[in-house]
Formats: structure tokens, C-alpha cells, sequence
């Protein structure tokens, strides 16, 4: 098995524009880390998935470098506002009228994001509904667990998640390499979750709700999120390369991250806090004939770009 050629291409390309959690943040002690709420863009070759619409999603339509298609899919995880906020400030939303955007629910039991969303996009909380802008939006409810197939035939597995209100986790798998978006949850024993644990297993990178250290967390049990503890501990046992801590606090600013994320080094060295606007790609492994699917699902040690 060899690694295949490193282009621009065919990559599976993470992107974060929006790492917050709960509410955005702004001032000079939050410059290097950012202050968006949840929002990542996923590259699978030219395929392009954006996962949650927070704050960080209005930028991202703003990037002069973000190739956009006409048609957009957006991966709810739920609808808490920290992670739908930036629907109506998206620029091909408000812009182009050829562009259709499809959004994906998997919590509500098979239900899709309409109703909740025109509850909360419309007076007298909002001006508008989404209904109202430019482009056309397209709802699809699933219910988690389900892989989703979309109608080029990419498909991405789903996996339910421990939060108020319920939350989907999200795996995505291309050229023999895959990332997962694992936020927002609150873990529970027994830990590592089994489930949760095969669906993350050998993954290149796990994106996870890292909203507390051990000692933050006692006070803050039922809010639905998690400790870096726990994800450090998921990611061991689930043979995963790299963890990214995600879901920020919005009360902590660079110095205690630039701190934290030392001190998960210690514990995780390919571990570590994503910025703003940070990308990481991993390039595809090429499979001989005589290898089987299982072995180019990540488990090779193979460098990404």
C-alpha cells in the first residue's frame, strides 16, 4: 500500500470557521483562537460538506477561496442557536438565487429543520424566514445512526449523540482516510462509549466537544458537553490519529487555550485546539488489488500534507 499522489484535489480537507461554543466572543485576549461559533467546511476531493451554521458560517460564504457549488449540504448536529446562527447571514442565501441549500437533521426522529427553523428565523425574533432570502432550502430529516446517501452517491454515517434535545454525530470517509465530527455531547459511563468508540474507530481526526477540563465539569453535569479528558480517552481507545478539542468555552481565552492545549500534549501529542479559519488535509492511501477495504480505512501510519 502506498500513498497516493499529493494533490489538491482529492484530499480529505477539514477546514474550521467557527470553533465556540454557546455564544461568540470578541476582544484582543481572543485574537489567535477566534471567536465563531460551530462551523467546519469538509472537503472529500471536490465534494464539499459544511458542518453546523453558526457564527463562523457567514464567513466562510465570504471567503473568496471557498468554491462554492449550487448546491450547499449543511449537517445540522441540533438547532441550539450557537450552531444555526449564521443561516440568514450566508452569502449565497442572500445572493444567489441559483443556489440550493439542502440542511440535514438527524435528531428529531426522522423530522427535518422547517418548522424549527422558521420558529426561529421569523417575527418577532427575526425580521424574515429563510423562505424569504434568494436561495432555495431544501430540509431532509433522517433520524441518527442512519448513513445518509445524497444524490451523488457520497454517503456519510451518522451517529446519535448524549445532548439536551439530542445532537448527530457526523463520519466522514474518503480515500481511505476519515475525519468525524463528534459535537455536542456529554459523555456517560460506561466510557468510552462502545458505540460511539466503533464509529470513531481508526479515524485520521475526531473533532470533539472538549468544552471542560475534569475540574470545570462538576458544576456544569446535564448542560450536554464534555471534558478533553474524555476525548482524549475515546481517541486512545479508539485507535484515532489526531483529536481536535472543540466547542470552545467562550470565557476562556488564548492564554488558558494556548495553555490547555499543552497540557493535552502531554497525554495526546498529535492532540490539539484549532483556530479559526485552521486547515488540515489528509491525503488518500492507494490500495493494491489484493488489499482489503478494512486496511485503507486509516490503520496504516501514513503522513498527511
Amino acid at each position: 500500500m502506498a500513498v497516493c499522489a499529493l494533490t489538491h484535489d482529492n484530499a480529505l480537507r477539514v477546514r474550521f470557521w467557527g470553533t465556540r461554543g454557546s455564544t461568540p466572543v470578541s476582544g484582543p485576549e481572543f485574537l489567535r483562537f477566534g471567536g465563531n461559533t460551530p462551523c467546519v467546511e469538509i472537503r472529500c476531493g471536490k465534494r464539499l460538506f459544511v458542518v453546523d451554521a453558526g457564527t463562523g458560517l457567514p464567513f466562510f460564504g465570504a471567503s473568496p477561496e471557498a468554491e462554492l457549488p449550487s448546491e450547499i449540504d449543511i449537517l445540522l448536529s441540533h438547532f441550539h442557536l450557537d450552531h444555526i446562527g449564521g443561516l440568514p447571514f450566508f452569502k449565497p442565501a442572500i445572493l444567489d438565487p441559483g443556489c440550493t441549500i439542502h440542511t440535514w437533521t438527524g435528531h428529531l426522529d426522522g423530522g427535518d429543520a422547517r418548522d424549527p427553523l422558521d420558529r426561529v428565523f421569523s417575527p418577532p425574533t427575526f425580521p424574515l424566514q429563510l423562505d424569504s432570502l434568494p436561495a432555495r432550502f431544501v430540509h431532509h430529516g433522517f433520524k441518527a445512526g442512519e448513513p445518509l446517501t445524497f444524490r451523488d452517491g457520497m454517503v456519510v454515517r451518522t451517529h446519535p449523540l448524549n445532548h439536551p434535545g439530542g445532537a448527530t454525530a457526523y463520519r466522514f470517509d474518503h480515500g481511505g482516510r476519515a475525519v468525524c465530527y463528534v459535537s455536542d455531547l456529554e459523555h456517560r459511563d460506561p466510557w468510552p462509549d462502545p458505540g460511539l468508540a466503533a464509529f470513531v474507530q481508526d479515524a485520521d481526526l475526531v473533532i470533539y466537544d472538549g468544552m471542560f477540563s475534569s475540574q470545570e465539569y462538576q458544576p456544569c453535569q446535564g448542560w450536554g458537553h464534555s471534558t478533553w479528558e474524555k476525548g482524549v480517552e475515546l481517541c486512545q481507545a479508539a485507535g484515532v490519529k489526531a483529536l481536535a478539542i472543540f466547542h470552545l468555552y467562550p470565557g476562556h481565552d488564548d492564554d488558558l487555550l494556548l495553555a490547555r492545549e499543552a497540557e493535552i500534549q502531554k497525554v495526546m501529542p498529535s492532540a490539539f485546539i484549532p483556530c479559526d479559519r485552521q486547515a488540515v488535509a489528509y491525503h488518500p492511501i492507494c490500495m493494491r488489488d489484493s488489499d482489503s477495504l478494512a486496511d485503507a480505512t486509516g490503520r496504516l501510519k501514513v503522513a498527511n500534507g
